[in-house]
Order: structure tokens, then C-alpha cells, then sequence
């Protein structure tokens, strides 16, 4: 399907869109913005007209790169997996680890081209004067994912440690790293990580066995020791971990947090190695790896003792980035089912034009689009948040782990769900959907899994209030749609049964009903988002899908109803 990308130069031109009729529909090469008008209109509610107009090439230019150059980049990566060598060829112990030269030129990209870890933290890229909003790191973001996933996670790290360096670390220490940190240049550019997870402390933090032991007179430096089980991105300039103060206080009140330099300020390394790298299921472009500590220098950050509070602020973020990637991915997998079922003929006729092929492909698209409304809605609470808002800062705190919980489980589905569409080739590595697929599973279970992501939408509700701060966002949403009376009232009653059944899961003994309030109130929130939307950009699709999710994700169902099809909205997305 792609171009081979294992020569050099190889990756500069993407394989040529096979002509149709065919009957393997092809659509490589494709535009994904442009081939996109639902994303198009979405973004002219949520940026401003001469922002958005600025960056329509920038966006067109990664929608080509995403559909062509870079999917084959992607391709090629996956199939060369990173590889750990341990000593250089004339036998100095010096790690590094090989990437292959898809993966760097990716890289480049993703950190220099696009920005995408340095966006929030500049005022001079993308052509712009100013700061951009977080809506354009996500919207870029988007469609780089629908190509390739397992980079966006050293630049969601790379982006989250810097965020997190700069709101609670030593002026000294911000002025040291922040420059390589932002860096467009990949020659100077200092990649981020996070190095938290033990074998006995995955989401128990208060378990964290690595010790901190402080360096007489070196104010503020410590000597780390311990294991970290799984740490991304391995060989990253700087990392944040987690570790327990010697003689600090037991349990969570123990942790504190530091940034572990890969080398020291004289040049040498910092005493920490690489033990080996895994063999994961999917995100296999990208290095992951098992790091011991024997020693190693680091510097604490912000408050000792608070180390669990200061990696939440960036976990928090990185669970947003996990929401957005998982958006992305099912995107990706609609396009092509999509283009399949509209190309593809069996019996005489379309895929798409087959009834039950029809239903299948709305239940690709609704989750989806869901997802893809939350990434914007909370996308905007962030920037609100970061300006200052105390509400925004609630509504962001909620809405992070609401869609880092749906998205990230959706979109296992929908990637599974779409590679039958396909049929046999879509179980071939050759095409994207395998990919997507392996890759998917990774959004529920790194920065928390399923669980403890639905705890923590409990966590927002009893300890930042954030309940009733999202309540009155989605009456406020809810007011500026254009609806009638009736469909106002009931669509009010039925955020009072979501709120019911979400403090009932924050009450005494209401943990077992976590998840489901959790979804409950991530399918409210993007049902009164699309209501909001139609209105802004004055069509019917999304309040189309603001019925179906309420339809479908809210309100009881007899599963032995024969019902009917939701043929008013299958003709609005899917054509007659």
C-alpha cells in the first residue's frame, strides 16, 4: 500500500493512488484534511476566522503528509522497530538507542516543522505572532496521529514535562532546560519523558520504592536509586520521576518528584542505564524501555513531599493527549471504511449502499464524532483554564479524564470494527488498520487504566467540585443551540438523571458505579457540544448526532425491539 521508505530518499513521494473502479479500494495518498469537511466546519466554531484562515495551508500541507508521505514514514517505522546497543564499535560502554531513519525524519516533523511539543510554549511558531490556542496543538496533533501514533507520545511527554517544569520547578532549573526543551532545531531540541512505573507501583503511587538521597552541598540535587519497569521514550534529554525522599514521611506523603538530566553539565552521562527495551503490541516506532537508577543526579521539583499532586498536573495533560490520539485513530479507520464501502461493490452494489453496511458505518462514525467534540470542548476549557479561569480550570479538570476513559475504550472498537469493513486485506500489515488496532489498545491503559481514570472523574467531582461546574457549561452550551422548547426541556431532564447517577457515584460506597457514570457523563457532554455546534456552524449534522448519541448512548433500549433504522441521519452522512 505504501511507498518502501527503507531506501533514503524513499519516503519523498507517496505511493500513487490505485484508479478506481478496483476492486481493492485504495486510498493512499488522500488528503485527510481536505477530504475532511467535517472537521473544516468544526474548526471555523472553535478558532477564530483570521486564525483559522492562517493556518488552512499549514493544515492542508499535514492532511497530504498524513494521507501519503507520512503514512509510508509510519509504515516503515512500525516494521523497524528501535533497537538498544549497549556499546560503541570500539568497546566504550555508551548506550544509545538506533532509530531507524523513518522514525528520525518523523521526528523532525512532528517536534521542528510542526511544533507540536513547543506550541504551548512559544509565541513565534506556525507563521504566528502570539500565543496559539490549544485547539491548534490538538487539531494538528489529530491528523498527525491518523498516520502515526507512537512518536505523539515523546511529544505529548516532551510538551507535558515542559508544561510541568514551568509551573513548579526553580527558576534555575526552568532557565537551564527550557530553551532545549522549545527548541524547533533538532540538533538541540531535548526530548521529554516520564520515568514513574514500577513492578510494584503502577497507578499505587504511594507503593514508590526508587530512594532519593540528597547531595551534600548541592542544594536541591539528589542521587536516585531504584528500578522504573516501563519508561517511554528512554533516551530522552530529561525525564521526570518519581522518588521517595530518604527519611521522608511513609506512603504518598513520601513521593516527590524530579527531573533526571541523560547528561550531566559536564558532558558525561548520568549514572542510569537502559536494561532492555520492550516488545510491546503496538506503538512500536517508538522506544520503550526498563531504566535502573544507580545514582543517578537529579533535581527536585517544586515542594518535596508533593510529588504525586505535581505529576497529576502532568498526567493530566498527557491523558488529554491520550483523548486526542484516540480521536485521531478512529478518524483514520472511519476514512477508510468510508472510502471502502463507497468504492467497493458486492451483489451489484456499493458496500454503502447495503442496508445493514450502512448501520455498521454509523456505528464507526458516532463514537467518533463524539470524541472528536470533546477534544475541541476540552481543548477550550484548557486554554480558558490556562488564562486564568477558575471554572475553566474545573471544567478542564472533568472533562481530561472523561475523555481519556470513553475515546481511549471507543476507539478499541471502532479500529476493529472498521478493519472488517475491509475484510481479509484489513488483517494484512501491509494496510493501515492492523496498526491502528495495535496502537488503539494503548490509549486505556497508559496514564491510567480504565479504572483509575474513572476513578478520577469521582476524584474531579468530590475534591474540585467540578460536577456542578460542568452542569452549568452544558446549560450554557444548551442555551446557545437552536432548540425547540420540548426538545429543550428534555434533554434538561435528562442531564438532571446523569447528575443523579454521578453523585450517587461520588457518595459513600458509590465506587462500583464509576464508570458508568463516568460515560453517562461523557455522552451528555458531547450531545449538548454538538447541539452547540450545529448552531454555530448552521447545519443539521451535528444535531443529528446529538439525537443519536442520546438515542443510542443514553436513553433504555429493548434489545429485542425490532425499532427502525435512523435512516434520516444515514442519509445526511452516508448520501442516498
Amino acid at each position: 500500500m505504501n511507498a518502501d521508505t527503507s531506501r533514503p530518499g524513499a519516503h519523498t513521494a507517496a505511493a500513487a493512488p490505485i484508479p478506481h473502479p478496483h476492486p481493492v479500494p485504495d486510498q493512499s495518498g488522500v488528503n485527510l484534511f481536505t477530504s475532511d469537511p467535517g472537521l473544516q466546519a468544526l474548526l471555523s466554531a472553535y478558532l477564530a476566522p483570521e486564525l483559522l484562515a492562517h493556518l488552512q495551508p499549514r493544515l492542508t500541507q499535514l492532511g497530504a503528509l498524513a494521507g501519503g508521505t507520512l503514512d509510508a514514514l509510519a509504515h516503515t517505522a512500525d516494521k523497524n522497530p528501535p533497537e538498544l546497543v549497549h556499546r560503541t564499535r570500539a568497546g566504550i560502554d555508551r548506550q544509545m538507542i538506533v532509530k531507524h531513519p523513518a522514525y528520525v525524519e518523523m521526528e523532525r516533523l512532528a517536534f521542528g516543522e510542526y511544533a507540536l511539543a513547543a506550541i504551548s510554549h512559544r509565541d513565534d511558531v506556525l507563521g504566528w505572532s502570539g500565543p496559539l490556542p490549544a485547539t491548534v496543538k490538538y487539531t494538528l496533533t489529530y491528523l498527525f496521529v491518523q498516520a502515526e501514533f507512537g512518536l505523539c507520545c515523546p511529544v505529548s511527554m516532551t510538551d507535558s514535562l515542559t508544561r510541568t517544569l514551568k509551573k513548579f520547578g526553580a527558576p534555575e532549573l526552568v532557565a537551564r532546560y527550557l530553551p532545549a526543551l522549545t527548541s524547533l532545531d533538532m540538533d538541540t531540541l531535548a526530548q521529554g519523558a516520564m520515568f514513574m512505573t514500577e513492578q510494584g507501583a503502577g497507578s499505587d503511587i504511594a507503593t514508590t520504592a526508587t530512594m532519593a538521597y540528597p547531595v551534600d552541598g548541592a542544594p536541591g540535587a539528589y542521587r536516585l536509586e531504584g528500578d522504573k519497569w516501563f519508561c517511554s521514550n528512554p533516551d530522552a534529554a530529561l525525564a521526570m520521576v518519581l522518588a521517595r525522599v530518604d527519611g521522608g514521611a511513609p506512603g504518598l506523603k513520601g513521593v516527590s518528584l524530579f527531573l533526571l538530566p541523560r547528561e550531566l553539565e559536564d558532558g558525561t552521562r548520568n549514572a542510569y542505564r537502559i536494561i532492555r527495551l520492550k516488545d510491546k503490541l503496538g506503538t512500536r516506532s517508538m522506544a520503550s524501555g526498563e531504566i535502573r537508577l544507580e545514582g543517578a543526579r537529579a533535581y527536585l521539583v517544586g515542594e518535596p513531599g508533593r510529588g504525586f499532586v505535581q505529576m497529576a498536573d502532568m498526567v493530566n495533560n498527557s491523558r488529554l493527549s491520550n483523548g486526542v490520539r484516540a480521536a485521531g485513530l478512529m478518524r483514520r479507520a472511519v476514512s477508510e471504511a468510508l472510502f471502502i464501502a463507497r468504492h467497493r461493490e458486492a451483489f451489484g452494489r456499493k458496500l454503502i449502499a447495503l442496508p445493514l453496511m450502512r448501520r455498521q458505518l454509523m456505528k464507526l462514525l458516532l463514537p467518533s464524532e463524539q470524541a472528536r467534540s470533546m477534544v475541541f470542548q476540552t481543548a477550550e476549557a484548557l486554554r480558558r483554564a490556562d488564562a486564568g479561569d477558575a471554572q475553566a480550570y474545573g471544567l478542564a479538570r472533568i472533562l481530561t479524564p472523561l475523555i481519556k476513559f470513553r475515546a481511549c475504550r471507543d476507539a478499541r472498537k471502532v479500529t476493529g470494527d472498521a478493519m472488517e469493513v475491509r475484510g481479509g486485506c484489513g488483517y494484512i500489515e501491509e494496510w493501515s488498520d492492523a496498526r491502528l488496532v495495535r496502537d488503539a489498545h494503548l490509549g486505556s491503559i497508559w496514564e491510567g487504566t480504565s479504572n483509575i481514570v474513572a476513578l478520577d472523574v469521582i476524584r474531579a467531582i468530590k475534591r474540585e467540585n467540578a460536577l456542578p461546574i460542568l452542569m452549568a457549561h452544558l446549560a450554557q452550551l444548551l442555551q446557545a443551540a437552536d432548540l425547540a422548547t420540548v426538545e429543550r426541556d428534555e434533554f434538561s431532564g435528562l442531564m438532571g438523571r446523569v447528575q443523579r447517577l454521578a453523585e450517587a457515584a461520588a457518595a459513600d460506597g458509590g465506587e462500583p458505579l464509576a464508570r458508568r457514570a463516568a460515560s453517562a457523563l461523557y455522552h451528555l457532554a458531547s450531545a449538548a457540544a454538538m447541539h452547540w455546534e450545529a448552531a454555530r456552524i448552521g447545519t443539521l449534522e451535528r444535531r443529528h448526532l446529538a439525537g443519536l448519541v442520546v438515542r443510542h448512548r443514553l436513553l433504555p433500549a429493548d434489545p429485542t425491539a425490532a425499532g427502525a433504522a435512523d435512516t434520516a441521519a444515514e442519509r445526511f452522512f452516508l448520501g442516498d
